[in-house]
């Protein structure tokens, strides 16, 4: 890392807004964490499927932990940046006179527009929405959420259209209030969340805005990923700060793992499993239903990435402890590894709330294949954590199939990455090295590394990459018929648990 003597003492301020808190933390030269803090928040299920956020709550909690942070690490007048990094998709509209939302922030689980997806699907209209926002028509991004805003709430419609609302992501949101409503920006990667935005031209569709019926006067204009997003009002934090950076959380952990090759991926191990595969200044169309989405934009150029989704990770240790009583908790799983020498033919298919990509199926259900009278706790405990990685095998050969690309090694973080004999199976299912970053963070560093780059901290992305440093590494052990063996009882499984 090429910093210049004045810059080793600059510290940079990490805003991460995630779906279930809010987070601050500032970093010394943006990778070494000075002081953090978290703040809950409240989530609100008014209707079957239905999931929202109280803004306020978003706000306050945001400001909190910022100034939390500032104060534990003795930061005043000492931050050089701010970056941001979000819970992706979930929308807000608001007032653009008085700042005030017009309802609830609408959360990315939220499935209240299914039924309007699927007609659009019902009218072939999917095909040339992909090809253009590399997306599927699904109730999960944020256009059918605007549109659902716009006909509930009384008069909002008729507002958007006189120009006198504006629609953010969680970024857009922040920015604005940080502002003192001077800046309505969003960055790329946020904006390809949206199902509005063209990826390959790099812009709001026109066509896309009448499919959904949303007014162009209430979006964000879209800047780079590092870029000039303003400042924050002295009024907010007692200072001015200028706001350098913005990603969508998934995408600040890509650059958070300094995955800057094509071919180099991060994959997240919290409730589900978030996996992002650089495939370079070329966008690639997915015969696996994966998404084809923005990894970041720097100095207006896109970087193209391919993300997966598998629904239950973590979901599946939480069950077996808050569902079946198998765990009284997760600091027995070492245990019960420990004391499987093999699966015992076990295998757990967690389609709790069906399978994520490559099979897209929200009909299916969960299974366990295998049981008998021997069958014990430990066998389900490794049966679950096996599980996310036979899933993350399946994603990985999506990847590799729909891209061409060889994979060198997998970066991973996230709630399950502190489980090594997990990351060892990961290591020795997938063939790939596996490796853990110092820093698991990832998010939040990412957002650090990109307000960074626009203040001169680092040169460049190469530069990044240096300042990324390995905790462990984890290399492929396993004989391959033995690998054959686990391999195909899964693939049987998962056949069983389509039907």
């Amino acid at each position: 890392m090429r910093l210049q003597a004045n810059h080793h003492n600059t510290l940079v301020l990490s805003i991460d807004q995630g779906t279930t808190s809010s987070r601050a933390l500032v970093f010394a030269a943006a990778s070494e964490i000075v002081a953090s803090a978290r703040q809950a928040f409240r989530q609100y299920y008014p209707n079957d499927g239905w999931v929202e956020h109280d803004p306020e709550d978003i706000w306050k909690t945001t400001l909190g932990t910022c100034k939390q942070a500032i104060a534990s690490g003795q930061a005043y007048g000492r931050i050089a940046a701010v970056g941001i990094t979000n819970q992706r998709e979930t929308t807000l509209i608001w007032d653009k006179q008085t700042g005030k939302p017009v309802y609830n922030a609408i959360v990315w689980q939220d499935r209240r527009t299914a039924e309007f997806c699927a007609n659009l699907q019902q009218s072939g209209i999917e095909k040339e929405v992909t090809a253009k926002t590399g997306l599927l028509l699904d109730s999960y991004f944020s256009a059918t959420k605007i549109n659902w805003i716009l006909d509930n709430v009384p008069g909002a419609r008729k507002k958007a259209e006189a120009g006198r609302l504006a629609f953010g992501t969680v970024d857009a949101f922040l920015i604005w209030r940080l502002t003192n409503g001077r800046c309505h920006l969003t960055d790329a990667t946020n904006a390809s969340r949206t199902l509005l935005f063209n990826i390959h031209t790099n812009q709001w569709d026109d066509d896309l805005l009448r499919l959904f019926d949303v007014p162009r006067a209430l979006l964000p204009e879209v800047k780079n990923c590092a870029d000039d997003f303003g400042a924050t009002d002295k009024s907010v934090l007692g200072f001015a700060l200028p706001i350098r950076a913005a990603a969508g959380d998934q995408q600040a952990a890509l650059v958070g793992q300094a995955c800057f090759t094509p071919g180099m991926l991060k994959s997240t191990y919290g409730t589900g499993c978030f996996m992002i595969m650089n495939t370079g200044s070329k966008p690639i169309h997915s015969a696996n239903k994966l998404l084809t989405t923005i990894g970041y934009r720097l100095n207006d150029t896109i970087t193209y990435a391919l993300e997966g989704s598998i629904f239950n990770a973590g979901t599946s240790i939480q069950w077996l402890r808050d569902g079946i009583g198998v765990l009284k908790g997760v600091e027995e799983i070492e245990r019960h590894l420990q004391q499987s020498p093999s699966n015992n033919s076990v295998y757990l298919v967690p389609a709790f709330t069906g399978l994520g990509a490559p099979h897209w199926n929200p009909n299916a259900r969960g299974l366990i294949t295998g049981l008998t009278r021997d069958t014990d706790a430990s066998d389900l405990v490794r049966a679950a954590v096996e599980s996310v990685c036979y899933q993350t095998g399946d994603l990985v050969d999506a990847m590799l199939g729909d891209s061409g690309l060889n994979l060198a090694e997998m970066r991973v973080d996230g709630g399950m990455s502190v489980n090594h004999w997990m990351l060892q199976f990961l290591a020795d299912i997938t063939q790939t090295r596996i490796c853990k970053p110092v820093i698991t963070e990832t998010t939040a560093v990412g957002a650090a590394y990109l307000a960074g780059l626009q203040i001169g901290l680092f040169e460049s992305v190469s530069d990044i990459s240096t300042s990324w440093r390995r905790q462990a590494v984890f290399e492929n052990t396993m004989k391959a018929e033995i690998r054959d063996q686990y391999l195909s009882g899964w693939r049987k499984a998962v056949e069983r648990c389509l039907i």
